[in-house]
């Protein structure tokens, strides 16, 4: 019926240490039988000797050797010394007190004598003995720590030092090796160090007004000034901005510059030094050497005060005039307290800057395209006119060709045709002519590519001809040339059909008369006339718009001829029935007689629009472009 099987525990610890513990019950908690000794037996157990059952005990291990540089490694035995040192010289001091350290070495029995760095004393100090084993006597003996106590004399190379004192761990090793300890001296006092502490005598005659009270009450207390000096008068003078402080602790006057990033000036903090500023002179301080002497109080009535420097009037100051605009809180604050000025409002000093000057481009030379040469307005190294990429990239290699005749008053040209070819890519033109065998014209390039501005376009603003100006009956003016458009390929219908809205009715109607001709029996004499027809409507139209516009750019274009006062008289002189109209041949020998350029192209431009039937000309239209 046992139901509990368990084992007493055999083994433990006590104080960190493994120990076998005999059980005292068996398994399940049953108690365990054992012999117990009588005293006779414990008293034979206990006089028995071990050794006659172990044999003779072992002798100990030696304890292991440790050097002597191992053992004291960094052990070091400080005393305080001093020594005395006569000054012969001097009527202040007859001797110096010299306070030292002596350090003995443990490690090598070592020694060095080391005093203290004191500032401005002007003697050589620090290492006086460097680390050496030092001798004790002639025979040759050394010092040991054993010779080493307090209160007493140790002599090296000739000078006498007296150890007073040492610190802890050289009291207590000595005290460990049996010496005894004789008691600590006082240090002594050097004579002069102790005659330079006590205070210096001041013989000051007293005044009325106690500065060391000012000194005390307005130390570190500063009035923050903010103002101008206004030099835009004289030559490459300019406004600039500097910051005025007045200590109140001794009533000094310092001016700092402000400067600002990029202003191209030396970054000098100071304009004028920390001084005290004189305000009135005397009669006979105005010529006193100023640049080389100071100025006292027997040169200057009245010095400049707190009272003098308010914000919102100007203060001069050594030959420059200030104008102060502002102060910090803290000085507003103090003239409130101690003047009673509460509103000392900041001025407004700032410049407003001029309204910014529209850049307008020079007027138009006549070479090249107008875009081309404002790029030499818009940078020192001119760039290339900016381009429309997507346009390029779209109508690359589409190209729209018109066949042209010339429009001229002289028969040989009356039967020259041209190619106009109109480049959607860049709206760019150019003419070729084919040549013609034994016609006595040498065809070719008429005009390279480049842009055509319309004749009636202002120069500063220029229309250049695009497709919408390109049909069947346009009249195209190029250089002073003027063409007739008489027919087109078979891809300028197709880019007009799918662009119609880009072309006006005019233009449309004659493409559709192009193809009706072309489905007619006689298609050559009905597009002759419609090509006349279309021509004169386009001469009328442009006679009527672009008179006006011709004549005022005449009058721009010859401003500055002379003949203009004698111009209508001489053709009064020939028109007998005050019509207005003159022949020809009359017209062209006035202009000859007066130095009329007829041969530039403007004025064969206005020739021609002022031309009516059987070769009259009327010159009332011709003397307006030559009118104020």
């Amino acid at each position: 019926m046992k139901t509990a099987f368990h084992r007493s525990q055999t083994l433990g610890y006590r104080n960190g240490y493994a120990f076998v513990r005999r059980p005292t019950m068996g398994i399940g908690g049953d108690r365990l039988p054992y012999n117990q000794l009588s005293p006779a037996e414990l008293d034979e157990l206990a006089n028995k000797a071990p050794i006659l059952t172990y044999g003779p005990l072992k002798q100990a291990a030696p304890a292991e050797f440790v050097p002597a540089h191992v053992a004291f490694d960094k052990k070091v035995l400080k005393f305080s010394a001093y020594f005395q040192e006569d000054v012969p010289i001097s009527m202040e001091e007859h001797y110096r007190i010299r306070r030292v350290n002596i350090y003995y070495y443990l490690e090598d029995d070592s020694m060095s004598v080391i005093e203290p760095v004191v500032e401005n004393s002007g003697i050589p100090q620090g290492k006086l003995v460097k680390r050496q084993r030092l001798a004790k006597n002639d025979v040759g003996d050394h010092y040991h720590w054993k010779d080493l106590n307090r209160g007493i004399n140790l002599t090296i190379y000739g000078k006498t030092f007296r150890i007073v004192d040492c610190d802890r761990f050289t009291q207590d090793f000595l005290e460990s090796q049996g010496i005894e300890l004789n008691p600590s001296e006082k240090m002594p006092l050097d004579p002069y160090t102790e005659l330079r502490k006590e205070p210096v005598r001041k013989y000051v005659t007293p005044s009325d007004f106690d500065q060391l009270k000012q000194f005390l009450t307005f130390d570190k207390q500063v009035l923050r000034f903010y103002a101008i000096w206004d030099d835009t008068d004289s030559l490459f003078g300019e406004c600039r901005h500097y910051i005025i402080h007045y200590y109140l602790m001794d009533d000094t006057v310092e001016i700092r510059e402000v400067h600002e990033r990029n202003n191209g000036r030396d970054p000098f903090p100071l304009l004028m030094n920390r001084q005290r500023m004189p305000k009135v002179l005397v009669d006979n301080g105005k010529n006193f050497p100023q640049c080389v002497l100071e100025i006292s109080d027997q040169e200057v009535l009245e010095w400049y005060t707190a009272k003098d420097f308010i914000v919102g009037k100007p203060l001069t100051i050594l030959g420059r005039t200030f104008f102060i605009y502002d102060c910090d809180p803290f000085t507003r604050q103090f003239y409130k307290d101690k003047f009673g000025m509460s509103d000392l409002p900041r001025v407004d000093v700032s410049k407003k800057e001029p309204p910014p000057v529209k850049q307008e481009l020079p007027p138009y030379n006549g070479y090249g395209l107008i875009e081309d040469s404002a790029q030499n307005c818009f940078a020192l190294v001119p760039k290339a006119p900016r381009k429309d990429i997507v346009k390029m990239l779209m109508n690359d290699n589409k190209v729209l060709r018109y066949l042209a005749a010339l429009e001229s008053p002289i028969p040989e040209d009356k039967d020259r045709r041209f190619v106009f070819s109109y480049f959607l890519a860049t709206d760019m033109i150019s003419i070729f002519e084919p040549p013609v065998r034994n016609s006595g014209i040498i065809g070719g390039k008429f005009l390279g590519r480049t842009k055509v501005v319309k004749s009636f376009s202002p120069v500063d603003n220029p229309i250049y001809y695009g497709p919408s100006d390109f049909f069947i009956g346009a009249v195209i003016e190029v250089f002073g040339h003027r063409f007739v458009i008489l027919d087109t390929d078979e891809y300028v219908l197709k880019y007009m059909e799918s662009n119609a809205s880009q072309y006006s009715p005019e233009a449309l109607a004659s493409i559709q008369n192009r193809i009706r001709k072309q489905d007619s029996p006689a298609p050559e004499l009905e597009c002759k006339q419609a090509t006349e027809e279309t021509k004169a409507l386009a001469t009328e139209e442009l006679k009527a718009q672009g008179l006006d516009k011709l004549i005022e750019k005449i009058q721009m274009h010859l401003k500055d001829i002379s003949c203009k006062d004698n111009l209508r008289e001489r053709f009064q002189v020939y028109d007998k029935e005050e019509s207005g109209y003159v022949d020809k041949e009359t017209f062209f020998k006035v202009c000859e007689t007066l130095n009329v350029p007829v041969d530039d192209s403007l004025i064969k431009e206005l020739i021609r629009l002022c031309t009516h039937g059987e070769g009259r000309i009327n010159y009332y239209n011709f003397v307006r472009a030559f009118s104020d």
